[in-house]
């Protein structure tokens, strides 16, 4: 699974970076309402958090979709979900962080989003917890020479049903897609993101494509693991000492490449 991850570079940036339309910069967005804006740098961004992520939308129906850096709460919501008295949408368990490749077209929670809400969650890198004898050692993952992530998600649009959500604002959420571990990720967590190389994107996101079943098997990247300090443990840590190898014992330094 990926469960906490961290994100560093400006919506503005990021949108220049990989030419995209940036939704975020120029949105203003009180507390509580629908949309939160993303805390950049983000060092623990953990679930329930505001987040950047990549989308493909038309401006006018008929024409080519055109990529958009948009906020969205990473824990999908299902647009059939209901919603509170307070017209926020009813939870029940933890929040949908994940979605497993294997099952995406066939789970009723997710399939919809499938078809034609995909999109791009980047990242600097992700965090895992290795089980051993009681004890859990925190590892981050990251891109070979500093290469940006982008694994892919989905997401979805939620608003409550009837009169009640006719006027509100829809609550944009998001999922990242996990498969299974390769290499020596192996021997820390058996799931880890999909992660779509730049050539992908295009297909991924198109939102009049289908899934493309062979984007579920990844492409080669580059990533470098190494241990670190459990400080990242607490969501209330947040700064870059959380990247720093851990002092207590040597950094694993591997580099792989995901197939």
């Amino acid at each position: 699974m990926c469960g906490r991850y961290a994100v560093t570079i400006d919506p503005a940036l990021l949108a220049a970076e990989i030419d995209a339309v940036d939704e975020i910069s120029t949105t203003s967005r009180a507390p509580g309402s629908a949309q939160q804006l993303p805390t950049i740098p983000n060092y623990n961004v953990a679930p329930t958090d505001p987040v950047l992520t990549v989308v493909a939308r038309h401006r006018e129906p008929g024409d080519v979709p055109t990529r958009r850096v948009r906020a969205m709460r990473w824990g999908l919501v299902p647009n059939w979900a209901k919603a509170r008295e307070d017209g926020r949408p009813e939870s029940k368990g933890a929040p949908l962080i994940n979605a497993r490749a294997e099952t995406l077209t066939t789970a009723a929670t997710f399939r919809l989003a499938a078809r034609s809400k995909r999109c791009l969650v980047p990242m600097d890198g992700w965090y895992e917890w290795r089980k051993a004898e009681g004890a859990k050692t925190a590892f981050y993952m990251n891109g070979r020479d500093g290469k940006r992530l982008f694994a892919a998600g989905l997401w979805s649009a939620w608003k409550p049903a009837g009169r009640q959500g006719r006027d509100a604002a829809p609550l944009l959420s998001c999922t990242i897609v996990t498969t299974d571990a390769v290499g020596p990720l192996q021997e820390i967590h058996d799931r880890m993101p999909l992660m779509l190389g730049a050539d992908t994107w295009d297909r991924w996101l198109d939102p009049d494509r289908e899934l493309d079943q062979s984007l579920l098997q990844g492409t080669a990247t580059g990533i470098d693991t190494r241990q670190v300090s459990s400080l990242v443990n607490s969501v209330a840590n947040n700064g870059p000492e959380l990247l720093v190898p851990d002092d207590g014992s040597p950094a694993v330094g591997q580099q792989i490449t995901l197939l």
